[in-house]
Order: C-alpha cells, then structure tokens, then sequence
C-alpha cells in the first residue's frame, strides 16, 4: 500500500478519480464530490490531497486544508477549511473515502499519513495536528490504535429512520413512535385538512428547486429572528454554497426540495439531500405565520416526507446530528458522531495542545459554539 500527500493543482482531474473511488464505497453524501467538490477550489487555502493506492488503484482518498496553529504547528481539516464563515455548512459523517473491501485496515493508516507523511516529497515539516468533524466510530477507534493523542471535543447522536427495517417487517412510519407524538401528529393533519388535502410536491428542475429554496429561506429565517437568532442563512457563503450545490447535484438526485401544503396553504419546505438511498434532513422552513393550535408544521412535513420516501424504496431517513425531540420521537435508530482533534505525541503537539486548551476555555469553541446545530458539551 503506497499513501501519499500533494497539494491540489487540478480539481477538474481530482472530480474524476473521487467519482470513481466513490462507486466502489459506501461513502455518505458528504463523501460524495458532489458535496466535497463544490467551490472546493475557491474554498481551500491550502488543499492537501491523500492518494491510498494499492497495485497501482486509488482505494482511498481525502481532501484536507492546511492551515497554521498554536506556535506554528500545521493543522489538516478534513473536508473543511478551518475559516467558520465558510464551515458552517456543517460537515457530518464525515471520513476518508476508502474502497470498501479496504477499509478496516485503510483507515487508520491513512489517518498515520496524514499526520506523519510529507507533502510532495518534502522532508521539512513537523508531526501535524488533524481536525475531524463529524466522523464515526470506525474512524474514532482507528485512531486510537495508533500511537497519536486524540482529544474527542464533542459526540452527538444522529437519530434516523430506518425505513428497510420498517417495510420487511410491515410497519408504517408512525408505527414505532409514542403514542402522544402519534396523536400529535394525527390531530395536526386533521386540522389542516380542514384548508385543504394534504399534498407535498417535489420540484422538478433546478431553477424551482432554486425558487423552492427561496421560500424556505425565507420562512426559516423569519423563524430563527423572531428568536433573536441569525439563522443558519444569515451567512452569504453558506447561501452561495447551496445554491451552488443544488446546480451541481440536483440532476443526479442528489440534492431533493420539497414542499408540503394543505390546499392553499404552505406548511413548511424541506431541504433535503439524497444519497444511495439514504435521505438526510439538511434544512427546513417551517410556516408558524398562519396556524391554529395543535397544528405542528414541523411534524407534518417530516410525517409526509417520510411516507413519499417509504413509497419511493428509501433505505433511511437520517435526521443527522442533534438530539431534538423531534428527532428522538421519530427515529428508530441513532449513530454516535464525533469531533475531534489528533495531536503528536510530542513535547511540541502537547504545548500546543494545552495552549488550545486554555485559549477554548476562556474565550470558548466558537466554531461549535455559534452554530446552532453544534452541541452544547465538550467532552
């Protein structure tokens, strides 16, 4: 096994070896070029490409940013750029792309060569901090074996539903939930059938997936400021790389906006991303301006998105990280994600480390603490 590290000249090349590796993974869609590729070019300061061949074929791939720590020490941020303007799009299930007959033994040694190798065949560097966000288990426990210190700065749970488990044994999607969020559930669609039939519609081209957009937008900020928060849209970057995402992926399925209504009424949008059959829940905006009591817009959409999904043969309906109620009543499932930090184990990484240590604790992770999808505790 050959694993090398090289700065990124060509990013048209790299799209062409990343789509290939990713037929033969079981990567996420955060994995996926489609994600990892858009406005990469723009995005990394410094992009530091990892090549895993074995005989002479890519089996393993990751795109890093190189960016200067504590006291000079260089840090590599998988799939992010260490700028939070540009991060807060907010990575999970994140991880190297490995060829999935390779990636119990790959991970961890890809992991070792990032922090130890050198790039482009230059000698004069130090052991390097890696960043990882959103990784999980599998990741955690490679780098565990290895002789590096791995500081674990958050783990949440990412609740989903697992819809194959629920159509081999005949289930429905409000079979598994408490009977107090079924009746909830119920009693809103009654309610707003009074306006009008439930119906949700997916847009079928990009420029309405664009508009669709638009509307979310829209209600989803109206919300967060009427609770003195920015909302996830307030950042122009984080705008620019959605839109530009649904351009990239929307032809291939890979990026899905849907909008529930009750006749005339909008109840709420969905901004949701597609991959290999899992369905993950990225963003929503909800209509709160016109509702009666008992009606949960919220609830309602995620209810007749999740039955579009069982028809359409959906293997899981991922919520992704966080453990908000909603979450947690629907899902049927969990997986734990993490972030983490990887230092040398070195007198060097160790100052470093506990520099770091200090600067968090008095001024705070403001990466995970202004994100209002971040979790709360450090661990």
């Amino acid at each position: 096994m050959n694993i090398t590290l090289s700065r990124v000249t060509d990013f048209h090349n790299l799209g062409k070896l990343w789509r290939d590796l990713e037929t033969r993974t079981d990567a996420s869609f955060f994995q996926s070029w489609a994600w990892t590729g858009c406005l990469a070019e723009e995005r990394f300061s410094d992009p530091v490409l990892l090549v895993a061949e074995n005989n002479e074929r890519i089996c393993g791939l990751a795109l890093f940013n190189q960016t200067r720590g504590y006291l000079g020490l260089p840090t590599l941020w998988l799939g992010e750029t260490g700028d939070p303007s540009r991060d807060d799009i907010f990575v999970e299930h994140n991880g190297v792309l490995v060829e999935r007959s390779f990636s119990e033994m790959l991970i961890p040694a890809c992991l070792e060569a990032a922090q130890h190798n050198a790039i482009d065949g230059d000698t004069r560097h130090f052991p390097r901090v890696i960043r990882l966000s959103g990784i999980p288990d599998q990741h955690v426990a490679a780098l565990r074996s290895n002789a590096s210190a791995v500081r674990v700065r958050a783990t949440r749970l990412a609740p989903f539903v697992d819809i194959d488990s629920l159509r081999r044994s005949g289930r429905t999607v409000l079979a598994t939930i408490s009977r107090n969020t079924r009746y909830q559930i119920r009693r809103s669609e009654r309610r707003y059938a009074t306006t009008g039939p439930l119906a949700i519609v997916r847009a079928r081209c990009i420029e309405q997936a664009q508009h669709f957009l638009d509307e979310l937008v829209q209600l989803h900020q109206s919300h967060w400021r009427s609770r003195g928060r920015p909302g996830a849209f307030s950042n122009p970057k984080f705008v620019r790389f959605h839109r530009t995402l649904i351009d990239r992926a929307f032809s291939s399925g890979g990026t899905d906006l849907l909008k529930v209504t009750a006749g005339d009424q909008i109840i709420g949008y969905l901004y949701n991303l597609r991959h290999h059959g899992c369905i993950s829940s990225y963003q929503s905006g909800f209509n709160y301006r016109v509702f009666e009591p008992h009606q949960k817009p919220g609830l309602t959409c995620h209810h007749v998105a999740m039955e579009l999904y069982f028809a359409e043969g959906a293997h899981t309906y991922d919520f992704l990280a966080g453990s908000d109620q909603y979450k947690l009543s629907f899902s049927t499932d969990a997986v734990r994600l993490h972030w983490i930090d990887v230092w040398p184990r070195s007198l060097r990484g160790t100052m470093s480390r506990n520099l770091e240590e200090i600067s968090r604790r008095v001024l705070g992770d403001r990466r995970l603490k202004d994100d209002p999808r971040a979790a709360v505790g450090i661990l």
